[in-house]
This record gives structure tokens, C-alpha cells and sequence, in this order.
């Protein structure tokens, strides 16, 4: 438990700098790109739960399902917005 408590630090630490370090020109497409992977793993969280014998499994596979969900919600919802904000003004697009 504790190695992979401190994998989950050190990858937490890494993925912070390269996130941090990529230019604001690319951050839509790689978003875009994480909300695929947070749909991978909502398949493999529920896959997972499905398969469940115990009920702290189930109820881990819950929590795991519903945070996947808010990742790609939200994730969806920021591209979206960020997308907005590179559309000009009267392109002809009625949606607000």
C-alpha cells in the first residue's frame, strides 16, 4: 500500500510539471485527448464493478464510476468552452 501510495504521489508530481510546462495553444487537444481516456476508464470501472463479489469492491467500482463521469462531464464542458473562445464573432453560429 505504501509503494503505491508513493507511485500515486510521484505520478501525480510528474503529471503536474508536464501539464504545466505545455503551452496554452495546446491544452484543447490534449483535454480533448484526456476526456477519451477518462471514457476508457469509466468502461473499465464498470466492467469492474460489474464483476464485484465484495461490497467494499461495489462500492469503490461506485466511486469510481461516478468520479470517471464528472472527469468527462466536466472535461467536455471546459473543451467546450475553450473551443467558444476561439470562434469569431457572427461566423454565423446561432448557439450561445
Amino acid at each position: 500500500m505504501i509503494v503505491l501510495t508513493v507511485i500515486f504521489i510521484v505520478a501525480t508530481a510528474i503529471g503536474y510539471k508536464l501539464i504545466s510546462d505545455v503551452p496554452s495553444l495546446l491544452h484543447t487537444p490534449l483535454m480533448s485527448g484526456m476526456n477519451a481516456l477518462s471514457g476508457i476508464t469509466l468502461i473499465g470501472a464498470l466492467v469492474i464493478t460489474a464483476g464485484a463479489v465484495r461490497l467494499d469492491s461495489e462500492i469503490l467500482g461506485a466511486v469510481a464510476i461516478v468520479m470517471a463521469t464528472i472527469n468527462i462531464v466536466a472535461g467536455f464542458h471546459v473543451t467546450h468552452r475553450m473551443l467558444k473562445m476561439f470562434r469569431e464573432k457572427g461566423s454565423g453560429d446561432k448557439r450561445k
